[in-house]
């Protein structure tokens, strides 16, 4: 469970609103359907910088000052006379989710979206004509179709205000405000509670979500691209420390928010290397995990032979020496993760069930006697489930039954394997030499770097941290100073930005991130109390009209569908 930072850190102000719509939408209809199914053991990882912005809309609502436009649109006394730019943010927002199954069931929200595009084929100025009440309605019906299944399916207000459809009054509004400012209160307990009682594992990821491998070495972009053009910068400056300041903050976040530091973690994207590993290891994490592809590789790499069947290889615990530390990876089933990510959300509930039962029953037929297969399933908390009716709703209820009543088929968490296997329950992890540095994206880091416009984000930052480390040896800031600039850094060194640089990304997803991108890189200028460069007004990566809409997600390895 992961959002990029999407606060203009100077202003305070939420540039884009996803967190607190996966908030409402995935992060509680996850809670619930484990909250369901208490037969079920499940581990959810929290990336640090998501949790900072879920706690930080808390802190909005507490006070009473909200800092993101939209929602403060939703609670507003009146809509009726707005400026410009409010009426382009709620019709340029308020149509921004999946249109089959987020929209199209609900007649009203599908004719405001008939009167938008009406009007979108004339002048600009034809916005003027929508009324104070269609902005009312499209804005409360954006928030209705982004609510978890869980709550419209046991909230009578939002049933109520469904059922209504519209002409919203201030009032419903407002109360629909409460409701989202209630939702966000009550999310992080819902996951402590449910760790406590031992149903769940928490893991955590390092805190603004790097792509750890890149700060320590560039280079190991080219053990799965040995032939990638790599950014100018021979290196990210300095890149161990940083790396060493991401996990090492996490630690202490998990550790407030959660009673004890993460016993595992999830590297930004699943994105590896012999040496990220063996820096998490010294930090004291015990597991870690990534994709199928890392381990082919690796094994590819070590043995210079073709690998044999996934049979043979996948479905154990491999563990990883370094400078006598010892960490223990699990490689995730790439097929059967991108089943639930990709595939199933076309089939009916019960046909897409069937299917992934059957599936662990032939891994487990493969066996032949050899013990247990840890089959190691792991996607995104968030993204694919707008893709399914009922935002996964009757899958993961039934998908969760299926695998508590199954007679073989036993679901754990991460560190519960790590036990099991102590206990002697389960065979002792395969040592594994070296690994092939990669991500769970295609067992490369094909969607973070070796491209132009990534390598020129890369570029960017590199040249941002030469000045950022100049200034701070310096000693020319305060200690409130410092701390702002090295969090400014930080935000800037996240996965999210270099994701969505290349052409071959949707254009209006692209060009927000790389407004965004470029802001966070001239506000860190501006901590720093340097001039901004006149670069930064010029767009890295300008994506294309005619992209799929499914930037949020990646497969595991490029098949064919």
């Amino acid at each position: 469970m992961h959002q990029p930072d999407y606060r203009d850190t100077l202003t305070g102000e939420y540039v884009l609103p996803w967190t607190y719509l996966h908030a409402i939408k995935d992060y509680t209809d996850m809670a619930y359907h484990v909250e369901q199914n208490p037969h079920v053991k499940v581990t959810f990882n929290f990336v640090p910088v998501l949790l900072d912005q879920i706690e930080d809309y808390v802190q909005q609502f507490d006070s009473a000052e909200i800092r993101d436009p939209l929602l403060a649109m939703l609670a507003r006394e009146n809509l009726e006379y707005l400026e410009k730019h409010e009426r382009c943010l709620i019709v340029d927002s308020c149509f921004k989710s999946h249109h089959e199954k987020m929209l199209a069931p609900y007649a009203q929200y599908q004719r405001l979206h008939n009167i938008y595009r009406a009007l979108k084929h004339e002048e600009s100025t034809a916005s003027n004509y929508l009324s104070g009440q269609y902005m009312a309605d499209l804005i409360t019906w954006y928030h209705l179709a982004w609510m978890g299944e869980s709550i419209k399916r046991h909230n009578l207000f939002v049933q109520s205000l469904m059922s209504k459809g519209e002409q919203f009054t201030v009032q419903e509004r407002q109360k629909l405000f409460n409701l989202i400012a209630q939702i966000m209160r009550e999310l992080p307990g819902r996951y402590q509670h449910l760790a406590k009682q031992g149903r769940i594992e928490v893991s955590s990821t390092p805190h603004y979500h790097p792509i750890l491998p890149l700060l320590l070495d560039f280079k190991s972009t080219r053990d799965a691209m040995p032939f990638a053009p790599l950014p100018l910068h021979k290196a990210y400056p300095n890149g161990k420390q940083r790396a060493l300041a991401h996990i090492r903050s996490a630690q202490q976040s998990h550790k407030k928010r959660f009673g004890s530091q993460p016993n595992g973690m999830w590297p930004a994207e699943g994105a590896v290397s012999y040496e990220g590993l063996g820096l998490m290891a010294a930090e004291g994490v015990h597991w870690a995990a990534t994709g199928q592809g890392v381990l082919a590789n690796s094994l590819q790499k070590m043995s210079h032979s073709n690998i044999p069947d996934k049979a043979d290889y996948l479905y154990q615990s491999y563990a990883i020496q370094h400078e006598g530390h010892k960490i223990v990876c699990f490689f995730r089933d790439d097929m059967l993760s991108d089943k639930i990510g990709f595939e199933y959300a076309k089939q009916h509930a019960s046909v897409a069930v069937a299917d992934f039962i059957h599936e662990l029953e032939e891994i487990h037929a493969q066996r032949n006697g050899n013990g247990p297969a840890v089959v190691s399933v792991i996607l995104d908390g968030e993204n694919a489930w707008e893709y399914y009716p009922y935002n996964g709703f009757y899958f993961l209820k039934e998908l969760y039954e299926a695998l508590a009543q199954h007679p073989v088929i036993q679901t754990t968490t991460f560190s519960e394997v790590l036990t099991l296997t102590e206990q002697g329950q389960l065979p002792p992890p395969t040592t594994l030499s070296d690994i092939a540095a990669g991500s769970w994206v295609y067992g490369s880091f094909s969607t973070w770097i070796g491209e132009h416009d990534k390598n020129n984000a890369w570029d960017l930052l590199c040249d941002a941290k030469l000045v950022y480390d100049r200034v701070m040896a310096s000693a020319q800031l305060s200690a409130d100073e410092q701390k702002a600039c090295e969090r400014q850094l930080a935000i800037c060194e996240g996965s999210d930005w270099f994701w969505w640089f290349g052409d071959y990304n949707d254009a209006v997803s692209v060009q927000s991130f790389d407004r965004l991108y470029r802001r966070n890189l001239a506000n860190l200028y501006q901590l720093l109390k340097e001039d901004v460069p006149e670069h930064l007004t010029q767009s890295i990566s300008q994506g294309t009209q005619a992209a799929d809409n499914v930037g949020t997600m990646r497969r595991g390895q490029e098949v064919n569908v």
